[in-house]
């Protein structure tokens, strides 16, 4: 019988065998085929760079698609971390593809003329220039101050748009799907993950226009943050983990897609209720206190592997958060609370002024109920602070982390900077990284 640490392990080698063999399998089947002529070394390898590229592509839908089954054994930061990163491999493979070709064989610069060029290059230039606008849409999304709603809606239909065409430049060069089955099987290939968006914007939306919530209380908390509570509407709610998030839908259908991820701040609760607590920090986030009670609101999730119960054995923890970071501490820290845990904790909350510690109260309420040191570290301190200053660096880590710190489980949230800060100085303490946890919301 596995432990819950070591069925994570083995469902993650089996997504990554799973993922590698889709990637894969297509070539394959395609190219080991003895019916095929030889063109040439580098006009094959051309093609076998564009049909990699085009079978990672169709995977990105995959990993995007908040299956949960798929993201347990890594969370959800990691996933979409990776799919940043892959899609730039895909996009270089898919680029490759013309460029040998255009330096192999010179003459087929001739098929950029679209105006004499047959379809199968017409498809391919269309596909090739999608793709160019959604990597750079992306990549500099924030410099070209697109809205975050918009830019979304149009990456999905970009990326629906690049496989298409591609898939339409492949049928029509004909080479490789030179007989029915193997048409069979990209189309195939194609349908079934852009099947996945389908479920995700039409089906997954319909679901939880089924399950709503009612908006209970907006309150205001220290830090320009708010409370938001939400109760379910005519259903159970629903069942979660302390320090998973979910995506959270206001003013809008689910069908919109305009929803956006943020932590339970409170722990499970037997009526169904729940808590998100939100710092004003954008467009979206600067509405929630005009929320009013009674609105409905919908959620798709649990979501993340961010969670004390997903290390159980853990002989006590470590929480180190950075502002509004803390939202995920509070749901575990109160969970433990209530299960009357009094396993040692020590938790490091980093912010710029003591006005802006959000949960300052409730988190001094739990310290009776629990084996808990708590500690704040403010970049502006005020005159009479006897407390740490500064940033949590290694310093202050060394000072308070207990004898044990290699056996304890450390989970950080918080500013980007402040978690890869924080990382490496355990790191350097002789932390395993094994042992370091971390939950990040830049999901785009």
């Amino acid at each position: 019988m596995f432990t819950k640490k070591e069925s994570f392990f083995w469902q993650a080698v089996f997504w990554v065998a799973v993922y590698i063999l889709l990637t894969t399998l297509p070539l394959f089947l395609l190219f080991f085929d003895s019916t095929l002529a030889a063109r040439g070394f580098w006009r094959d390898f051309s093609a076998a760079l564009g049909f990699a590229g085009l079978a990672m592509m169709m995977l990105q839908f995959v990993l995007t698609g908040r299956l949960q089954t798929v993201k347990a054994p890594f969370g959800s930061d990691l996933v979409y971390h990776f799919h940043r990163e892959i899609s730039q491999v895909a996009f270089w493979l898919v680029l490759a593809h013309p460029l040998i070709l255009f330096i192999s064989t010179p003459s087929t610069l001739g098929l950029l003329n679209l105006a004499q060029a047959p379809w199968r290059a017409r498809f391919a230039v269309t596909s090739l220039v999608v793709l160019i606008i959604q990597v750079c849409s992306s990549r500099w999304r924030r410099k070209l101050r697109l809205e975050y709603d918009a830019w979304r809606f149009w990456h999905g239909v970009m990326a629906v748009a690049v496989i298409f065409f591609g898939m339409l430049h492949m049928i029509k060069v004909g080479h490789f799907v030179n007989q029915p089955w193997k048409q069979v099987l990209w189309i195939g290939y194609g349908a079934g993950w852009v099947s996945l968006l389908v479920y995700i914007r039409l089906i997954k939306p319909w679901l939880t226009l089924r399950r709503p919530y009612e908006v209970v209380s907006v309150t205001p908390e220290r830090g320009q943050a708010w409370s938001l509570r939400l109760r379910p509407r005519d259903h159970e709610g629903l069942r979660f983990s302390p320090g998973q998030f979910a995506w959270l839908t206001l003013w809008e259908t689910p069908f919109l897609a305009k929803d956006h991820p943020f932590s339970f701040s409170a722990g499970p609760d037997p009526s169904g209720e729940l808590r998100f607590t939100i710092k004003e920090l954008g467009d979206f986030t600067g509405t929630i206190k005009q929320v009013q009670p009674g609105q409905k609101a919908y959620l798709d999730g649990p979501h993340g592997s961010f969670s004390i119960d997903r290390y159980p054995q853990a002989p006590g923890y470590v929480f180190i958060a950075g502002g509004i970071g803390v939202t995920p501490m509070m749901s575990m820290l109160q969970t433990l609370a209530d299960r009357k845990d009094q396993r040692p904790l020590l938790t490091l909350l980093a912010n710029r002024e003591e006005s802006g510690i959000t949960f300052k109260q409730e988190l001094e309420g739990l310290e009776p109920r629990l084996n808990l040191q708590l500690k704040h570290v403010l970049e502006k301190p005020p005159e009479n602070w006897s407390g740490e200053s500064g940033f949590i660096n290694q310093d202050i880590l060394e000072r308070y982390l207990p004898d044990n710190r290699q056996d304890l489980d450390y989970f950080i949230c918080g500013p980007p900077p402040m978690m890869d800060a924080v990382e490496k100085a355990l790191l350097k303490l002789g932390v395993h990284f094994g042992k370091i946890h971390t939950e990040r919301f830049n999901l785009v």
